[in-house]
Protein backbone atom coordinates (compact mmCIF):
# COMPACT_ATOMS: atom_id res chain seq x y z
CA UNK A 1 0.00 0.00 0.00
CA UNK A 2 1.52 3.31 -1.06
CA UNK A 3 -1.14 5.66 0.37
CA UNK A 4 -2.25 5.95 3.98
CA UNK A 5 -5.56 5.22 5.64
CA UNK A 6 -6.66 8.35 7.48
CA UNK A 7 -9.16 8.00 10.32
CA UNK A 8 -11.04 11.11 11.45
CA UNK A 9 -12.89 10.30 14.64
CA UNK A 10 -13.20 9.73 18.34
CA UNK A 11 -10.65 8.66 20.93
CA UNK A 12 -12.06 7.43 24.26
CA UNK A 13 -11.09 5.54 27.37
CA UNK A 14 -13.44 2.60 27.90
CA UNK A 15 -14.48 1.91 31.50
CA UNK A 16 -15.73 -1.68 31.39
CA UNK A 17 -17.78 -3.45 34.05
CA UNK A 18 -18.51 -7.17 33.65
CA UNK A 19 -21.88 -8.17 35.14
CA UNK A 20 -24.05 -11.30 35.30
CA UNK A 21 -26.54 -9.50 33.04
CA UNK A 22 -27.11 -6.06 31.56
CA UNK A 23 -29.20 -4.15 34.15
CA UNK A 24 -32.61 -2.81 33.19
CA UNK A 25 -33.64 0.77 33.99
CA UNK A 26 -33.61 1.40 37.74
CA UNK A 27 -31.86 -1.89 38.57
CA UNK A 28 -28.59 -2.26 40.48
CA UNK A 29 -26.52 -5.30 39.54
CA UNK A 30 -23.41 -6.46 41.39
CA UNK A 31 -20.43 -6.35 39.04
CA UNK A 32 -17.99 -9.22 38.51
CA UNK A 33 -14.94 -7.17 37.45
CA UNK A 34 -13.81 -3.74 36.27
CA UNK A 35 -11.11 -2.87 33.72
CA UNK A 36 -10.11 0.09 31.56
CA UNK A 37 -9.25 -0.13 27.86
CA UNK A 38 -8.29 2.42 25.20
CA UNK A 39 -11.26 2.86 22.88
CA UNK A 40 -13.35 5.27 20.85
CA UNK A 41 -14.73 4.20 17.48
CA UNK A 42 -12.22 6.26 15.53
CA UNK A 43 -9.20 5.09 17.51
CA UNK A 44 -10.46 1.50 17.48
CA UNK A 45 -10.70 1.51 13.70
CA UNK A 46 -7.27 3.10 13.39
CA UNK A 47 -5.71 0.44 15.62
CA UNK A 48 -7.57 -2.36 13.83
CA UNK A 49 -6.25 -1.18 10.48
CA UNK A 50 -2.69 -0.69 11.75
CA UNK A 51 -2.54 -4.10 13.47
CA UNK A 52 -3.29 -5.90 10.21
CA UNK A 53 -0.68 -3.96 8.27
CA UNK A 54 -2.26 -0.67 7.26
CA UNK A 55 -0.30 2.60 7.22
CA UNK A 56 -2.64 4.70 9.39
CA UNK A 57 -2.87 8.30 10.55
CA UNK A 58 -5.40 9.54 13.12
CA UNK A 59 -7.06 12.96 13.19
CA UNK A 60 -8.70 13.61 16.55
CA UNK A 61 -8.72 15.38 19.92
CA UNK A 62 -7.56 14.40 23.39
CA UNK A 63 -8.18 16.12 26.71
CA UNK A 64 -5.41 17.58 28.86
CA UNK A 65 -5.68 14.73 31.36
CA UNK A 66 -4.02 11.45 32.28
CA UNK A 67 -6.48 9.59 30.06
CA UNK A 68 -5.21 11.56 27.07
CA UNK A 69 -1.61 10.51 27.66
CA UNK A 70 -2.65 6.87 27.98
CA UNK A 71 -4.78 7.01 24.84
CA UNK A 72 -2.05 8.52 22.68
CA UNK A 73 0.42 5.89 23.89
CA UNK A 74 -1.99 3.12 22.92
CA UNK A 75 -2.33 4.48 19.39
CA UNK A 76 1.40 4.86 18.95
CA UNK A 77 2.11 1.38 20.32
CA UNK A 78 -0.02 0.06 17.45
CA UNK A 79 1.94 2.16 14.91
CA UNK A 80 -0.84 4.70 14.36
CA UNK A 81 0.58 8.12 13.47
CA UNK A 82 -0.77 10.69 15.96
CA UNK A 83 0.76 13.92 14.62
CA UNK A 84 -2.76 15.17 13.80
CA UNK A 85 -4.14 14.35 17.27
CA UNK A 86 -4.39 17.61 19.23
CA UNK A 87 -4.61 18.11 23.00
CA UNK A 88 -7.31 20.56 24.14
CA UNK A 89 -8.38 21.81 27.58
CA UNK A 90 -10.82 19.61 29.47
CA UNK A 91 -11.40 15.87 29.66
CA UNK A 92 -10.78 13.17 27.11
CA UNK A 93 -13.72 11.17 25.82
CA UNK A 94 -14.92 8.21 27.87
CA UNK A 95 -17.26 5.29 27.30
CA UNK A 96 -19.05 3.49 30.15
CA UNK A 97 -19.51 -0.14 29.06
CA UNK A 98 -21.40 -2.96 30.75
CA UNK A 99 -20.86 -6.51 29.43
CA UNK A 100 -22.57 -9.82 30.23
CA UNK A 101 -21.25 -13.42 30.05
CA UNK A 102 -22.73 -13.85 26.56
CA UNK A 103 -20.56 -11.04 25.24
CA UNK A 104 -23.40 -8.54 24.83
CA UNK A 105 -22.89 -4.94 25.93
CA UNK A 106 -24.57 -1.62 26.75
CA UNK A 107 -22.54 1.55 26.14
CA UNK A 108 -22.81 5.20 27.23
CA UNK A 109 -20.40 7.59 25.50
CA UNK A 110 -19.36 11.00 26.90
CA UNK A 111 -17.73 12.97 24.08
CA UNK A 112 -15.29 15.16 26.06
CA UNK A 113 -12.54 16.45 23.76
CA UNK A 114 -14.09 14.65 20.76
CA UNK A 115 -16.83 17.28 20.69
CA UNK A 116 -14.21 19.90 19.80
CA UNK A 117 -13.12 18.21 16.57
CA UNK A 118 -14.38 20.78 14.06
CA UNK A 119 -14.31 21.50 10.31
CA UNK A 120 -11.41 23.86 11.08
CA UNK A 121 -9.40 20.80 12.14
CA UNK A 122 -10.12 19.21 8.76
CA UNK A 123 -8.73 22.33 7.08
CA UNK A 124 -5.71 22.31 9.40
CA UNK A 125 -4.90 18.76 8.26
CA UNK A 126 -6.06 19.07 4.66
CA UNK A 127 -2.77 17.89 3.14
CA UNK A 128 -2.91 14.69 5.19
CA UNK A 129 -6.53 14.11 4.25
CA UNK A 130 -5.89 14.74 0.55
CA UNK A 131 -3.03 12.22 0.65
CA UNK A 132 -5.29 9.42 1.91
CA UNK A 133 -6.11 6.33 -0.10
CA UNK A 134 -9.21 5.76 2.07
CA UNK A 135 -10.89 7.88 4.75
CA UNK A 136 -12.75 6.40 7.74
CA UNK A 137 -15.08 8.28 10.04
CA UNK A 138 -17.91 7.70 12.54
CA UNK A 139 -20.54 9.71 14.43
CA UNK A 140 -18.83 10.16 17.81
CA UNK A 141 -17.57 13.54 16.58
CA UNK A 142 -19.75 16.52 15.55
CA UNK A 143 -21.94 15.85 12.52
CA UNK A 144 -20.83 19.13 10.94
CA UNK A 145 -17.27 17.79 10.91
CA UNK A 146 -18.32 14.50 9.35
CA UNK A 147 -20.36 16.36 6.73
CA UNK A 148 -17.43 18.64 5.89
CA UNK A 149 -15.05 15.68 5.63
CA UNK A 150 -17.50 13.88 3.33
CA UNK A 151 -17.70 16.89 1.03
CA UNK A 152 -13.91 17.00 0.76
CA UNK A 153 -13.75 13.24 0.16
CA UNK A 154 -16.22 13.60 -2.71
CA UNK A 155 -14.39 16.59 -4.14
CA UNK A 156 -11.00 14.85 -3.98
CA UNK A 157 -12.46 11.48 -5.04
CA UNK A 158 -11.17 9.72 -1.95
CA UNK A 159 -13.26 6.68 -0.89
CA UNK A 160 -15.05 7.36 2.41
CA UNK A 161 -16.16 4.63 4.81
CA UNK A 162 -18.79 5.85 7.28
CA UNK A 163 -19.73 3.88 10.39
CA UNK A 164 -23.05 5.56 11.31
CA UNK A 165 -22.74 5.08 15.07
CA UNK A 166 -24.11 6.30 17.37
CA UNK A 167 -27.04 6.13 14.98
CA UNK A 168 -29.00 9.22 13.98
CA UNK A 169 -30.75 10.62 10.94
CA UNK A 170 -28.25 11.63 8.27
CA UNK A 171 -28.93 14.20 5.53
CA UNK A 172 -29.00 12.91 1.93
CA UNK A 173 -26.22 15.35 1.04
CA UNK A 174 -23.90 13.48 3.40
CA UNK A 175 -24.95 10.00 2.33
CA UNK A 176 -24.34 10.87 -1.32
CA UNK A 177 -20.66 11.43 -0.47
CA UNK A 178 -20.27 8.04 1.23
CA UNK A 179 -18.67 5.17 -0.69
CA UNK A 180 -19.20 2.56 2.03
CA UNK A 181 -21.96 2.80 4.65
CA UNK A 182 -21.57 0.13 7.36
CA UNK A 183 -24.46 0.13 9.88
CA UNK A 184 -25.55 -2.69 12.16
CA UNK A 185 -29.22 -3.70 12.39
CA UNK A 186 -30.18 -1.09 14.98
CA UNK A 187 -28.40 1.68 13.11
CA UNK A 188 -30.01 0.58 9.85
CA UNK A 189 -33.49 0.91 11.33
CA UNK A 190 -32.72 4.36 12.76
CA UNK A 191 -31.25 5.59 9.47
CA UNK A 192 -34.43 4.51 7.71
CA UNK A 193 -36.75 5.94 10.36
CA UNK A 194 -38.03 2.51 11.38
CA UNK A 195 -38.58 0.92 14.77
CA UNK A 196 -35.92 -1.47 16.11
CA UNK A 197 -36.25 -4.96 14.68
CA UNK A 198 -34.20 -7.94 13.58
CA UNK A 199 -33.84 -7.85 9.83
CA UNK A 200 -35.07 -11.07 8.21
CA UNK A 201 -33.56 -12.13 4.89
CA UNK A 202 -36.17 -10.22 2.89
CA UNK A 203 -36.02 -7.18 5.14
CA UNK A 204 -32.23 -7.15 4.93
CA UNK A 205 -32.25 -6.79 1.17
CA UNK A 206 -35.02 -4.19 1.30
CA UNK A 207 -33.13 -2.18 3.94
CA UNK A 208 -29.89 -2.29 1.99
CA UNK A 209 -31.66 -1.15 -1.16
CA UNK A 210 -33.35 1.65 0.76
CA UNK A 211 -30.00 2.87 2.07
CA UNK A 212 -28.57 2.78 -1.44
CA UNK A 213 -31.55 4.83 -2.58
CA UNK A 214 -30.66 7.39 0.10
CA UNK A 215 -27.39 8.01 -1.71
CA UNK A 216 -24.58 5.79 -0.37
CA UNK A 217 -22.73 4.07 -3.22
CA UNK A 218 -22.29 0.76 -1.38
CA UNK A 219 -23.75 -0.67 1.84
CA UNK A 220 -22.57 -3.38 4.21
CA UNK A 221 -25.07 -4.35 6.91
CA UNK A 222 -23.49 -5.91 10.01
CA UNK A 223 -25.88 -8.61 11.16
CA UNK A 224 -24.22 -10.01 14.27
CA UNK A 225 -24.02 -13.78 14.38
CA UNK A 226 -25.64 -13.98 10.94
CA UNK A 227 -22.66 -12.30 9.27
CA UNK A 228 -22.84 -9.29 6.97
CA UNK A 229 -24.94 -8.38 3.94
CA UNK A 230 -23.08 -6.72 1.09
CA UNK A 231 -24.96 -4.51 -1.38
CA UNK A 232 -22.82 -2.95 -4.08
CA UNK A 233 -23.43 -0.23 -6.63
CA UNK A 234 -22.91 -2.79 -9.42
CA UNK A 235 -26.00 -4.74 -8.30
CA UNK A 236 -24.23 -7.39 -6.22
CA UNK A 237 -26.30 -8.57 -3.25
CA UNK A 238 -24.77 -11.25 -1.01
CA UNK A 239 -24.97 -12.44 2.58
CA UNK A 240 -21.58 -13.49 3.93
CA UNK A 241 -22.01 -15.91 6.87
CA UNK A 242 -20.15 -15.20 10.10
CA UNK A 243 -17.25 -17.26 11.42
CA UNK A 244 -17.81 -19.74 14.27
CA UNK A 245 -16.23 -18.50 17.50
CA UNK A 246 -17.20 -18.18 21.16
CA UNK A 247 -17.87 -14.51 21.88
CA UNK A 248 -16.40 -13.06 25.06
CA UNK A 249 -16.89 -9.33 24.41
CA UNK A 250 -18.45 -7.84 21.28
CA UNK A 251 -17.21 -4.32 22.03
CA UNK A 252 -15.54 -2.85 18.92
CA UNK A 253 -16.25 -5.85 16.68
CA UNK A 254 -17.76 -3.47 14.15
CA UNK A 255 -14.69 -1.25 14.43
CA UNK A 256 -12.45 -4.25 13.81
CA UNK A 257 -14.47 -4.95 10.67
CA UNK A 258 -14.22 -1.40 9.34
CA UNK A 259 -10.51 -1.01 9.94
CA UNK A 260 -9.74 -4.38 8.35
CA UNK A 261 -12.10 -3.74 5.44
CA UNK A 262 -10.22 -0.53 4.62
CA UNK A 263 -6.89 -2.37 4.64
CA UNK A 264 -8.22 -5.14 2.41
CA UNK A 265 -9.53 -2.62 -0.13
CA UNK A 266 -6.21 -0.77 -0.06
CA UNK A 267 -4.46 -4.09 -0.71
CA UNK A 268 -6.50 -4.50 -3.88
CA UNK A 269 -8.95 -7.18 -2.76
CA UNK A 270 -12.42 -7.17 -4.31
CA UNK A 271 -15.25 -5.94 -2.05
CA UNK A 272 -16.72 -9.37 -1.25
CA UNK A 273 -13.30 -10.80 -0.48
CA UNK A 274 -12.48 -7.71 1.58
CA UNK A 275 -15.70 -8.06 3.58
CA UNK A 276 -15.08 -11.75 4.24
CA UNK A 277 -11.53 -11.06 5.42
CA UNK A 278 -12.75 -8.20 7.62
CA UNK A 279 -15.37 -10.51 9.13
CA UNK A 280 -12.56 -12.85 10.17
CA UNK A 281 -10.79 -9.96 11.90
CA UNK A 282 -14.01 -9.09 13.71
CA UNK A 283 -14.53 -12.73 14.67
CA UNK A 284 -11.16 -12.87 16.37
CA UNK A 285 -11.82 -9.59 18.18
CA UNK A 286 -14.95 -10.89 19.93
CA UNK A 287 -13.00 -13.74 21.51
CA UNK A 288 -10.99 -11.22 23.57
CA UNK A 289 -11.97 -8.56 26.11
CA UNK A 290 -11.67 -4.86 25.39
CA UNK A 291 -11.68 -2.72 22.28
CA UNK A 292 -8.21 -1.96 20.94
CA UNK A 293 -6.75 -4.78 23.03
CA UNK A 294 -8.86 -7.27 21.09
CA UNK A 295 -7.61 -6.34 17.61
CA UNK A 296 -5.60 -9.15 15.93
CA UNK A 297 -2.46 -8.95 13.82
CA UNK A 298 -2.30 -10.03 10.18
CA UNK A 299 -0.48 -13.25 11.13
CA UNK A 300 -3.22 -14.11 13.64
CA UNK A 301 -5.85 -13.58 10.96
CA UNK A 302 -3.95 -15.83 8.56
CA UNK A 303 -3.80 -18.61 11.17
CA UNK A 304 -7.48 -18.16 11.99
CA UNK A 305 -8.48 -18.48 8.33
CA UNK A 306 -6.35 -21.60 7.96
CA UNK A 307 -8.22 -23.17 10.88
CA UNK A 308 -11.65 -21.99 9.78
CA UNK A 309 -13.58 -23.78 7.07
CA UNK A 310 -17.31 -23.68 6.55
CA UNK A 311 -18.54 -23.17 10.10
CA UNK A 312 -19.23 -19.49 10.77
CA UNK A 313 -21.21 -17.81 13.55
CA UNK A 314 -20.00 -14.69 15.34
CA UNK A 315 -20.98 -11.16 16.08
CA UNK A 316 -19.79 -8.50 13.62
Amino acid sequence: MSKRIVVVGSINLDLVAATPRIPIAGETVAGLSFRTFPGGKGANQAVAAARVGGAVSMVGKLGADAFGVQLRESLEESNVNTEAVEVVPGSSGVALITTDPKGQNAITVVAGANAQLSPADIDANIDLIRSAGILLTQLEIPLATVDYLAAIAAQERIPLILDPAPARFLPPSLLKSVDWLTPNETETCILLGRGPQELSENLTQDAANALLDCGSRNVILKLGDRGCYVALADGTRQLLPAYAVKAVDTTAAGDAFNGAFAVALMNGLEPLESASWAAAVAAISVTRPGAQASMPTASEVARFLEDSHCSKSTRV
